[in-house]
């Protein structure tokens, strides 16, 4: 029986190929985005696996966007049938409001630092690698077309995952550092 072998050998010349079959050089813009896409899977496999059970709803809606962002990969990279349903969209946008109107009054009133418990802090680090994705996938839209559907879940995606951290802190009573522009300047004498 022959073992399976993950090396296909036909990126050894610095090409790869879209999911259409044209073929590319490893550095072009397309790759970025879709590495970037898979380091924000990977920091969201992370965050599952750092939310206790309390979290499993969240949890399991963290497979979801994993399973959409796959379907957001398969789409950039020019497959004729991957296209992402705005069900996805309208179902992350739920679901934040859902969390925002969970929490206290007031909970975003000040800019807070990264962090709080474990997951929350996990979370924040799959946050600004989503941000830095958004912008990826904004900088690829100048080069070739890419779904409004796409922009906007991308978009609303970090901001999902910042109401999701102080969520997760909010439940753990884990008490927000909220930054404070006053008694942290240093003015130095001109």
């Amino acid at each position: 029986m022959k073992a399976n072998s993950v090396t296909t050998k036909t990126g050894d010349q610095g090409e790869s190929g879209l999911a259409n079959g044209e073929r590319l050089s490893k550095d072009e813009l397309i790759f970025e985005v879709l590495g970037t896409q898979d380091e924000l899977n990977s920091w969201l496999g992370v965050c599952i696996a750092k939310l206790s059970d309390q979290f499993s709803v969240q949890k399991d809606f963290l497979f979801r966007v994993q399973d959409t962002l796959f379907y957001i990969g398969a789409e950039l990279a020019q497959s004729p049938n991957a296209k992402m349903k705005e069900q996805e969209l309208q179902t992350l946008e739920k679901l934040s409001e859902e969390l925002q109107s969970s929490m206290e009054t007031g909970w975003t009133t000040k800019f807070l630092y990264p962090g709080g418990n474990e997951g929350a802090a996990f979370i924040d680090v799959a946050r600004t690698v989503s941000r830095r994705f958004e912008r990826l996938v904004v900088k690829y839209g100048n080069t070739r077309e890419v779904s409004p559907i796409v922009l906007k879940y991308v978009n609303r995606l970090s901001d999902y995952l910042f109401v999701l951290r102080c969520f997760v802190n909010s439940k753990e009573n884990v008490a927000e550092k909220k930054f404070s522009y006053t008694s942290t300047v240093i003015k130095k004498d001109m």
